[in-house]
């Protein structure tokens, strides 16, 4: 299961800004190997191997795009009505059974091939039928609704790219084409675990001092939602020997790890160590708020991304940093967070140089921005602060003071997790 050389995260300063962890993270991380051709029913979430290129044009042939009549646009006079004799009917699937001649009109439903001679179809509501005869109203373009062959996918273009997460519309596409298996990237294998002996499962019993495991439940589901399979490896106690020999076997079996809790600096934080004394620890100070340490490293030539144990730090880690790194090693297209321009509703200081992401809730208006309010309470332990918000409002290392009224950058959770 290895994935890195030596040292492929080795960096010698104290902080690191978020865009130089994610730039660092697609240079140096490679794909994992194998590709495997899945039915086009379960690619839904899976990573193109290769380009898709298309055998056939999509659509196939001239077709028309409404129901109506195909007549020839030299028919027409472009200032009066025009009486034209309909000679025949084509139906999707079927086809006319003759070519168009001069002064004629054929009867023709929408997605049916478009008969020789005609060049512009007239929708049903411009034209009055009476008998074989049909009048058609002035003022029609050349080639209106039609659908030209090829117009959507032309044969032997590109439809698809290597990287593509693959969602509900491409499946659609690669089903017009004609493809009943597509080739994907190999699922990558991610363990998982939390860290502490304050930890305990849900459903069972507090002793004093004690919390359920929140953040394993909330980072699995992050992880399934990037389609990978998930080795639950539980909780680990804070004991140094445990854990290096929990991440020894993980390593061996597993592309990447991820972990929650323990790597400040403290002497019960024992992920730190124990990734130094079994592998090798890239241990970066992200300038972000909020946002404890990150440990970044690797276990043999498995990388670990260590998260902190504070549930929002964990999920706004999670988003910036192992994320990346699952897109990488997946080789999957780099997602990059959309951002909407919204109006703050508060003020706020903060240091330069780090970057930092307050909890929000949107109002709305019926026209103009929407308004960021910040969440009351700012401890990154309250997870209702995740549950009772909208997403967070994204401030630059530049800036040092925030105006209420000021126009700011809003991310929506949906574009993290």
């Amino acid at each position: 299961m290895a994935q890195l050389s030596d040292d492929c995260f080795a960096f010698g300063g104290a902080l690191l800004g978020i865009d130089a962890v994610r730039k660092m993270i697609f240079e140096r991380v490679t794909p994992v190997a194998g590709v495997e051709p899945v039915p086009l029913r379960r690619a839904l979430g899976r990573t193109l191997a290769q380009d898709i290129a298309a055998p056939i044009d999509v659509p196939g042939y001239d077709n028309s795009a409404v129901d109506g009549y195909a007549v020839r646009f030299d028919d027409l006079d472009p200032a009066h009505e025009t009486v034209l004799r309909c000679v025949d009917r084509a139906a999707a699937g079927h086809g006319a059974t003759m070519a168009l001649g001069p002064g004629e009109a054929i009867r023709i439903f929408t997605g049916a091939m478009l008969p020789d001679g005609a060049d512009v179809v007239i929708m049903q509501e411009d034209c009055l039928r009476e008998a074989d005869q049909v009048t058609i109203r002035p003022g029609i373009k050349r080639g209106a609704n039609l659908r030209r062959a090829g117009e959507d996918v032309a044969r032997n273009s590109r439809a698809l790219g290597a990287g593509r997460r693959l969602g509900p519309a491409d499946l659609g596409l690669l089903a017009a084409l004609g493809f009943v298996e597509v080739p994907v990237r190999r699922r990558l294998s991610v363990a998982l675990l939390s860290t502490g002996d304050e930890v305990r499962e849900p459903g069972k019993a507090l002793r004093q001092g004690q919390v359920h495991d929140a953040n394993r439940y909330m980072l699995a589901g992050m992880l399934e939602r990037l389609d990978v399979d998930v080795s639950d490896l539980g909780i680990v106690r804070d004991d140094a020997a445990s854990l290096g020999d929990v991440l020894r076997e993980a390593a061996a079996a597993s592309d990447l790890i991820v972990t929650s809790g323990g790597v400040s600096t403290g002497e019960e934080d024992h992920v730190r160590s124990a990734i130094a004394n079994h592998g090798s620890l890239y241990f970066w100070r992200l300038a972000i708020k909020p946002g404890r340490p990150v440990a970044m490293g690797q276990i043999g030539a498995t990388p670990l991304a260590g998260l902190p144990g504070n549930p929002v730090a964990a999920l706004l880690t999670f988003a910036l940093v192992a994320r990346p790194m699952i897109e990488a090693l997946s080789g999957t297209d780099p997602h990059i967070a959309r951002r909407f321009r919204v109006r703050s509703a508060f003020d706020y200081r903060k240091k330069a140089g780090r970057r930092e992401f307050v909890r929000v809730s949107l109002d709305r208006p019926a026209a103009g921005l929407a308004t960021a309010t910040r969440f009351p309470k700012e401890g990154a332990g309250m997870l209702t602060s995740l549950t009772e918000t909208d997403g967070l409002v994204e401030l630059p290392e530049e800036l040092t003071r925030l105006a209420s009224g000021t126009e700011v950058d809003f991310v929506p959770y949906s574009e993290l997790v």
